[in-house]
């Protein structure tokens, strides 16, 4: 079996092609899928502070398996991160998905690294494979979705008032679109917060800085990723306190908005912050985006809080998956 990789500067079909495989192999989960730009992105640049590699196996000029491999570079530095691995469902059942571990345990191994991260929806035949190549469960997710044509928008509002009560020393501000240079330290100091969020013991938390939060902002606009941002400050001293953001993806609109972090920093909690960001947010999301129908959200299964937020708003459980890790 031929795995080649992508090379990056002169993809040639290869990308597109990639991108054509992963939408045929995870055609059967519900949810959104994903553009070819956010594709890319992902496979192609990752996140800000890593390097990334894509890796295909082409038969009869179609790409019919692959997956992208992401390597932190300025925090685990322990680990690699596997991406979407894929075989199109007739090539199935041929031993190519383990023949792509393997390659993949391998690259991770030759950059003097230890373990291989990755992630699967919660069924027998993900968890059955998963088992079979030597990978170990780690956190446990959930995905859920708030249809915004039938939720009950009298109610939100209510219970944003009702929140809202509980932080009258906070004051919101909100923007749409890339953050401005003066807000990247404040976001930095958000993003290092969401390391309290639930993980596993062999991962660290991220290290963020200003030019990290510039870099991923850029990407954002770069790969046409449009998004809605609301952060809390005390209202005494201008600190900041919270923050929370929901996107659309302008490459393919497909009526989903995709609600990414939400944080309250640890000195700041106990005055219903998150779901007070989280409503107001939501609230003119709505009002800026009207033909968006479903918001879809992640959360370990275990963050009790955060699922108590978003089962109160309205949020209904799609689906489980699975975070799983193997020692290479």
């Amino acid at each position: 079996m031929d795995i080649q990789r992508i090379d990056f500067d002169s993809p040639g079909g290869l990308l597109t092609g990639l991108h054509a495989a992963h939408l045929a192999a995870y055609a059967h989960l519900p949810g959104p899928s994903m553009s070819l730009p956010s594709f890319v992105r992902m496979v192609s640049r990752g996140a800000p502070a890593t390097v990334t590699e894509a890796w295909t196996v082409v038969e009869d000029g179609r790409v019919v398996a692959g997956y992208g491999l992401s390597l932190p570079m300025a925090d685990n530095t322990h680990l690699g991160v596997l991406h979407s691995p894929m075989v199109v469902p007739e090539r199935r059942r041929r031993g190519i998905g383990a023949a792509l571990v393997g390659h993949a345990a391998g690259r991770v191994r030759a950059t003097g690294r230890r373990l291989l991260l990755a992630e699967a929806d919660a069924s027998d035949h993900a968890d059955g494979f998963a088992l079979a190549t030597g990978f170990r469960p780690s956190i446990g997710e959930a995905r859920r979705v708030l249809d915004l044509r039938t939720a009950d928008w009298g109610a939100l509002e209510r219970m944003r008032a009702e929140a809202a009560g509980h932080a009258a020393g906070y004051r919101l501000e909100r923007w749409s679109g890339a953050a401005g240079p003066e807000l990247h330290a404040d976001l930095a100091l958000m993003m290092e917060g969401m390391n309290d969020a639930p993980h596993s013991d062999d991962v660290d938390g991220l290290k963020w800085d200003a030019d990290r939060v510039r870099l991923g902002e850029a990407m954002d606009v770069e790969f046409m990723q449009h998004t809605y941002s609301t952060i809390a400050r005390r209202a005494s001293d201008g600190a900041v306190a919270g923050y929370t953001r929901i996107y659309v993806d302008r490459a393919e609109p497909d009526g989903w908005g995709r609600q990414a972090d939400t944080v309250v920093l640890r000195e700041h909690r106990g005055h219903r912050l998150g779901l007070v960001l989280k409503l107001a947010n939501l609230l003119w999301f709505r009002e800026m985006e009207p033909e968006v129908e479903r918001v879809i959200t992640w959360n370990a299964r275990s963050n009790a809080h955060m699922l108590a937020i978003n089962e109160a708003m309205g949020f209904e459980l799609l689906d489980e998956w699975n975070q799983w890790q193997l020692e290479v």
